[in-house]
């Protein structure tokens, strides 16, 4: 390479010239390198893993339904025998059906969980993984005055939640509750395991889907109790299980679609920003103005009218603000078949 830079002759002034400035890159570069730039993302990154659960601001309150009200305590989950029998349900129910009903239904809009019947015992057990300080605030931060100046106060984690029974009439009545799966006790007793674990070290929520377009690559993918579900699906079959071909299972997805997101700052440095920090706080106080998520989610009409106009939306992933350049169709409910996991052994 040298030998292509450094021509002597009559060029020796042009060749000096040049090869001082290849020191110069050469020797600047690396520092740059390591101190003004950060590694290209890859899309879609993986969710941020964490050695244990943040502790949440006192500030955040669950509201007038608290997370888990009736759940079994760490190390309270009844332990089987090895060689028991439960059977796997996957269960399905409108969001927010205890104030909408069936509503949401109509809009493919549906929460998804799991139960367990134990079959010596008879007992029924219900999982589902679903956000501490409900929908809406996982979703956009609070606008926080503290110290006379504004910060984005966020209020989202999300968490496993067992507890004892299955109430067959919620789950059957407007959505589904169907077999999937027959487990021994000891493929139970892991996956209890691994949930424990699962809620150290994944204790966000993230509800967008992020895309180049219908179709296209995948920027962001959501962090809900859909994608639990099958993250939770997919371990027990690692753990042995098999699942029953027959039966398709959708789950909802509420997409963004953007050309390909930029970095605007974290949780910190945005606040020695002052533009960026200015353009946060306006686009989260047009979001703070609605009554709760499904009023944005009932209304997404409207704000596909918002999305025309403005093109831009901001979305924060992994502790990282990121600015989304929004192209048509803007955003788009999915109701879309995932497979249940596939015996290749």
């Amino acid at each position: 390479m040298l030998s292509g830079i450094i021509t002597w002759g009559n060029k020796t002034r042009f060749c000096v010239l040049q090869f001082v400035t290849f020191l110069v890159i050469y020797t600047v570069l690396p520092y740059a390198e390591t101190s003004n730039t950060t590694p290209a993302p890859t899309w879609p990154p993986h969710q941020k893993i964490y050695d244990h659960r943040p502790l949440s601001d006192p500030y955040c309150k669950a509201g007038i339904y608290p997370f888990c009200p009736t759940g079994l305590p760490y190390g309270k989950v009844p332990k089987v025998k090895p060689t028991d029998t439960l059977f796997v349900y996957a269960m399905k129910a409108p969001v927010w059906e205890f104030k909408f009903g069936d509503l949401l239904k109509k809009f493919d809009i549906m929460h998804d969980a799991i139960g367990f019947h134990h079959v010596e015992s008879g007992l029924n057990i219900t999982m589902e993984w679903y956000e501490l300080f409900q929908l809406f605030n996982c979703t956009f931060p609070h606008l926080r005055t503290v110290n006379k100046s504004t910060e984005l106060q966020w209020c989202n984690q999300g968490a496993a939640c067992l507890y004892m029974g299955i109430d067959e009439k919620h789950w059957k009545q407007n959505g589904t509750l169907i077999k999937v799966s027959q487990i021994t006790g000891d493929i139970f007793n892991n996956f209890i395991s691994w949930t424990q674990t699962d809620n150290k070290t994944y204790p966000y929520y993230e509800t967008w889907t992020v895309m180049a377009g219908p179709g296209k690559n995948v920027w962001f993918n959501p962090f809900d109790c859909a994608s639990w579900v099958i993250r939770a699906f997919e371990t027990m079959h690692d753990l042995g299980a098999s699942f029953d071909q027959s039966v398709h299972l959708n789950y909802t997805k509420i997409i963004l679609y953007s050309q390909q997101p930029k970095l605007v700052g974290n949780s910190s440095t945005i606040y020695n920003d002052t533009d960026t920090l200015d353009k946060l706080v306006s686009f989260y106080g047009y979001f703070q103005k609605r009554a709760s998520m499904a009023d944005v989610v009932l209304h997404l009409l409207l704000y596909l009218e918002w999305f025309e106009f403005h093109k831009l939306f901001y979305i924060y992933y992994n502790e990282q603000y990121w600015e989304l350049d929004m192209v048509k169709p803007y955003a788009q409910l999915t109701y879309d078949e995932v497979p249940l996991p596939k015996n290749t052994w």
